[in-house]
């Protein structure tokens, strides 16, 4: 699950969306899909903002302006095999297309489903930078910090991922 935005609120975060940065948020989680994990060319479908994808306008034009609502688009000519945008309630179900990675618009349409599988063994991983970085998913617990109610899962995680991302890359360098 990659995301397009982190935590945009209202129409500020609609805003933040556009055909160029989904394409760029697709164009770097195949390239991360590949160096990663080998995967040669990655399948990526994109999460509709709206439901249906919008539905021809029916419920808005968001999807065209946003995801221009045209795989191609989301291609931008690249060798990027991008399918969507596609209806988050079908994309998230098992009707949803064989992919190797989702790109959701928003954090609550990504990391709501992620969440439901598995809260302690979700990380995030933020793409695009020089290094490795990798967090709980679920947060810092800063508010439970030092209380000894804090579950470890999900930095064993976090840190079981940057060390398997570490391996692999180092491999992949060789």
């Amino acid at each position: 699950m990659v995301l397009a935005t982190t935590h945009p609120r209202g129409a500020r975060g609609l805003r933040a969306l556009s055909v160029a940065v989904v394409r760029d948020t697709v164009a770097i989680t195949a390239s991360h899909l590949s160096r990663w994990w080998g995967i040669r060319r990655p399948r990526i479908a994109v999460a509709a903002l709206n439901p249906h994808a919008g539905d021809g306008g029916v419920y808005g034009d968001e999807e065209t302006r946003a995801s221009s609502g045209r795989p191609s688009a989301l291609r931008g000519g690249a060798r990027l095999d991008a399918i969507g945008p596609v209806p988050a309630d079908t994309l998230f179900s098992a009707l949803g297309p064989p992919c190797d990675a989702v790109v959701a618009m928003y954090h609550d349409q990504g990391l709501i489903p992620v969440k439901q599988l598995d809260v302690h063994r979700a990380v995030n991983v933020t793409l695009g930078l020089p290094f490795i970085r990798t967090s709980p998913d679920h947060g810092t617990a800063y508010d439970i910090a030092g209380t000894g109610r804090a579950d470890p899962r999900g930095m064993r995680a976090a840190v079981d991922l940057a060390l398997e991302l570490a391996t692999t890359r180092e491999a992949r360098e060789k």
